[in-house]
């Protein structure tokens, strides 16, 4: 199976690189149709869009920009928005600019043609692939998961602490890893992401009884207040006026009890803080998942995901 990677992860290879070198290179790049990736600088008013091929300009005209925008079901503002960003194309000629000059006529289009054929098509709920985030809403992401190709991972498949908007993980652009949580009848895809991020008892065996470690306040409830300690992992502390949800917190770990998947916490300091978000840290970062089980063996309740 041929692997097309999310758009800006060639862009930097030696191999990209040497093709957009000179014009011989860009010449050899054209009959043995690589795949390669260059930034696009503007898009003109009809739409075409102007890449940097470094020796040279290059023109993916309209139609040839995104599989769907000359059938009408992709609109145009997916062109628009790959401005000074890379984009994956196949080089499919070259032309004279009219004063002596020579550009390169691109088509990314057939790449994501051949993604659709020999990469995505024969994906299957389980698999981990890696992912660009291209585009956050409320109710999820939106993922390049091959040559701009896109997938949508809801907000709710994200971690398995809760979060209030996708934005408090992730950022656009951002690299992160992925896993296919289905397929509907027309081939799109949607992703998961929280069954990368460990088990419970992976996420509570980076804790002790007795440390002070920090954390977020993600909900605060009559009974308690909730502080996520990993994406995957929150405890409860008791309940206490003044603290809001979003807000950091140093706490205190008071007890860690796997049967009941509960982690006791107090509530050393808690304050406002704008800190970046972190990278996330993955527990599986390839392969297949069948079934995944985040609660402990000896856990009253089950928690798992079926792919």
């Amino acid at each position: 199976m041929r692997i097309f990677k999310p758009e800006g992860q060639i862009i930097t290879s030696d191999e990209n690189k040497r093709f957009l070198s000179n014009p011989f290179t860009l010449r050899d790049a054209f009959y043995s149709e690589a795949t390669l990736e260059g930034r696009v600088t503007r898009c003109d008013s009809e739409h075409n869009l102007h890449v940097d091929l470094g020796c040279m300009k290059g023109i993916i005209p309209r139609n040839e920009g995104a599989v769907g925008i000359e059938e009408g079901t992709v609109r145009d503002i997916a062109l628009i928005s790959r401005v000074n960003k890379p984009v994956a194309f196949v080089i499919t000629g070259f032309r004279s600019d009219g004063n002596g000059g020579t550009f390169a006529m691109l088509s990314r289009r057939r790449v994501q043609n051949e993604c659709s054929r020999e990469y995505i098509s024969s994906l299957r709920a389980g698999d981990v692939i890696p992912a660009t985030v291209t585009h956050i809403e409320g109710f999820g992401v939106f993922c390049d998961i091959g040559a701009g190709i896109s997938a949508l991972m809801p907000i709710d498949s994200i971690s398995v602490s809760r979060i209030p908007h996708p934005g408090v993980r992730f950022a656009p652009g951002q690299s992160i890893f992925a896993v296919v949580k289905g397929i509907d009848e027309n081939g799109r895809i949607t992703l998961s992401h929280k069954e990368l991020l460990g088990t419970w008892e992976e996420n509570a065996a980076l804790f002790s009884v007795g440390e002070t470690v920090p954390g977020i306040v993600r909900s605060v409830e009559k009974y308690g207040i909730f502080v996520e300690l990993t994406p995957n992992l929150a405890g409860l502390a008791e309940f206490s006026q003044g603290v809001e949800a979003g807000s950091h917190a140093s706490v205190y770990i008071k007890s860690i009890i796997p049967s009941k998947m509960k982690i006791k916490l107090i509530i050393v300091d808690c304050f406002e803080a704008d800190y970046p978000a972190q990278p996330p840290e993955y527990f599986i970062r390839e392969g297949h998942i069948d079934r995944w089980i985040y609660s402990p063996e000896d856990s009253e309740k089950v928690i798992e995901s079926d792919f």
